[in-house]
């Protein structure tokens, strides 16, 4: 029997690679001569590198960056064994975890951390970079981003716009005539893991920003100043970023980097598909177990078990989902192929002690799914 073990990361808690290793502890307490194959998965959030980096022999590097609340943090990124393609996350330099509960503010988190690590990959004369923009702090248009590359973000007295999503509405003139030139002779490949356009009740602001700490009343704010942003964009320079698919993945991150050159927004866990190969994984398998932290209705649209069970479904495999918690849409999700959905929080606690607890709780719900697997699909 072949089990092939493809989940993201639990958030905050545990690793891709972690979640597969917890799964297959559970697992083995049932069926111990079952073949294991982990394929640690991402869509652009937390886990994109370190998928990336070892599906190409490649290496990990640090660079110190501004972190979201403008503190300095040494933040990893990786290049490619043949030193021609940097993979990066935008979590590493902007990422939530980087932010403290209490201070979660996005009307003041920057991005520009992401700027400042494309910029170290450019140092290294590579061709190409895959960009993850999951997991983000932010919900600045990637204007922070702009900003570290060389591009210039002004008020109406010609002065340089302050850091963070607040301050977009403020702006009156951008000017890119000095973004970093080696921009032009690259490719950016962004791995987006949604498909939300920048602004509107499905928009940056709306969706992500109270996960992020942003109140009802920040939520309008914030929207409003990604619009007032993307209407200066559009006289400027002609182009719609505001419906775009995609632009309002990474709190409008999707959107910034559409004016840089040779930018593609593209499925984040497609990319990882391919680089790790999963197809062939999956071919022969008999079981395909994913997961992620928090499963409802936006799993449904690009996440990584959705591409995980599109995969499946195409050999026409079961598909087994893991997830730390539900939302109450999470439904939606057996319609794109997954079989069935299984939380692993056994009680109420809060969140520190849950999230401790994660390893914990992925062994003990992987091992009573074995066991109803094994009266109902496999015989030993």
């Amino acid at each position: 029997m072949k089990i092939v073990i493809a989940p993201d990361s639990f958030k905050e808690s545990l690793t891709s690679l972690e979640v597969a290793s917890a799964i297959e502890t559970g697992f083995k307490k049932v069926f111990p001569h079952a073949q294991y194959i982990k394929v640690p998965m991402a869509d652009g959030g937390e886990g994109t590198v370190r998928s990336l980096i070892d599906a190409t022999q490649g290496n990990l590097i640090s660079t110190a960056v501004i972190a979201p609340l403008g503190n300095t943090v040494s933040a990893t990124w990786g290049l490619s064994g043949n030193k021609d393609t940097a993979f990066i996350e935008m979590a590493a330099s902007s990422g939530l975890h980087l932010v403290p509960f209490e201070q979660r503010n996005p009307l003041k988190t920057t991005s520009f951390g992401t700027g400042q690590l494309i910029k170290a990959a450019l140092e290294c004369g590579i061709k190409k970079i895959i960009l993850g923009i999951g997991g983000s702090a932010t919900n600045d248009g990637g204007v922070g981003m702009l900003q570290a590359l060389g591009g210039r973000f002004l008020d109406k007295d010609q002065r340089e716009i302050q850091l963070g999503g607040e301050s977009l509405q403020t702006l009156s003139k951008i000017d890119l005539t000095h973004l970093d030139p080696r921009l032009k002779e690259i490719e950016i490949q962004v791995a987006c893991d949604v498909t939300n356009p920048l602004c509107g009740p499905n928009g940056a602001s709306a969706i992500f920003g109270p996960q992020k700490g942003a109140t009802a009343e920040m939520v309008q704010q914030l929207d409003h100043a990604l619009h007032h942003f993307s209407t200066i964009v559009e006289q400027q320079y002609h182009l719609n970023i505001r419906e775009q698919s995609g632009s309002g993945a990474a709190g409008g991150m999707g959107a910034g980097l559409l004016l840089l050159p040779n930018v593609r927004l593209q499925s984040g866990v497609e990319i990882i598909i391919n680089a790790v190969n999963l197809i062939k994984q999956v071919e022969n398998a008999d079981l395909i177990i994913t997961g992620e932290g928090r499963m409802d209705s936006q799993t449904a649209q690009g996440k990584t078990p959705a591409g995980v069970a599109k995969v499946a479904k195409y050999f026409n495999k079961p598909v087994i989902a893991i997830v730390g918690s539900l939302k109450e849409d999470y439904e939606v999700v057996y319609d794109i192929g997954i079989d069935a959905v299984f939380p692993i929080l056994h009680q109420v606690e809060n969140l520190d002690v849950t999230l401790k607890k994660g390893k914990e709780n992925l062994i003990s719900t992987a091992q009573n799914i074995a066991r109803l697997c094994q009266l109902t699909v496999f015989k030993q």
